[in-house]
């Protein structure tokens, strides 16, 4: 863990100084999204072993629930990005099942009315690269640095289990926006890996629109799905969101 913190503070060093001496030429925008999040499946398995496999979608009642996320970067030159992004997430299930729960070292008993809590707060620092850059279509490749803080809890009566992860998970960055004419395009972008640890997928297909030269909406869905299957614990989910963005490039310098 403190290698993987070693080496997202280099990434975020080198990306700074590279920010720093290219100022003059960047240009900096905020990105803001908001919605509807819904829940897909959340099935939870604490330790991974040995645990009681329950479902935070179908054992327990998960409502929607509103989400926002804040992006800010630099475009450099046009074709470099360099982003950071702030994506909270935080569920609470809640419900009673049929069957007694181990969970993370605790046994909560058959029909035990039950609150859980699901957090996976997302940080990461991305870099791209645009390879193409034309007048209707721009299609970039690139690398995310995400540091996940996450934690799963369960109660009831009197009886309280919780199960905290913070980690590093490098991801591949990818955008696509066609452009259909001077106002209307299509974007596709997120991140993605897949590895035998788990994997992780957070993409968003939308239409844009051109409001200004400096201000672009957009209205879409986005898929965040992922999980892990080890000793420590079994995690799977799958959210899906109902998401409108806005993205104001401030003047360059």
């Amino acid at each position: 863990m403190k290698n993987h913190l070693r080496l997202t503070a280099s990434f975020t060093i080198m990306l700074a100084l590279f920010i720093t001496s290219h100022m003059a030429k960047a240009q900096l925008f905020l990105d803001v999204e908001s919605g509807a999040l819904f829940p897909g499946y959340n099935d939870v398995r604490i330790p991974g072993e040995s645990g009681t496999k329950i479902s935070f979608k179908d054992d327990l009642q998960t409502e929607v629930s509103p989400f926002f996320r804040l992006r800010l970067g630099y475009t450099i030159k046009s074709r470099h990005t360099i982003s950071g992004l702030y994506a909270p997430l935080n569920v609470t299930p809640k419900g009673m099942v049929g069957f007694p729960v181990d969970f993370d070292g605790e046994t909560f008993a058959a029909n035990t009315p039950l609150d859980a809590s699901y957090t996976f707060n997302s940080y990461r620092i991305t870099y791209r690269y645009d390879l193409v850059k034309r007048p209707k279509l721009d299609f970039g490749l690139g690398f995310t640095a995400k540091i996940r803080d996450a934690e799963i809890a369960l109660s009831g009566k009197g009886v309280e289990a919780s199960k905290k992860n913070v980690g590093f998970v490098p991801i591949v960055n990818f955008r696509l926006h066609y452009r259909m004419n001077e106002k209307i395009g299509i974007l596709l972008e997120g991140d993605a890996l897949a590895a035998p640890q788990g994997r992780a997928e957070d993409v968003q297909l939308a239409g844009t629109y051109r409001f200004s030269d400096r201000l672009t909406g957009r209205i879409g869905y986005r898929l965040l799905e992922g999980g892990a299957d080890n000793d420590e614990v079994y995690n799977f989910t799958l959210f899906h969101y109902a998401s409108v963005g806005l993205a104001y490039t401030f003047k360059s310098n």
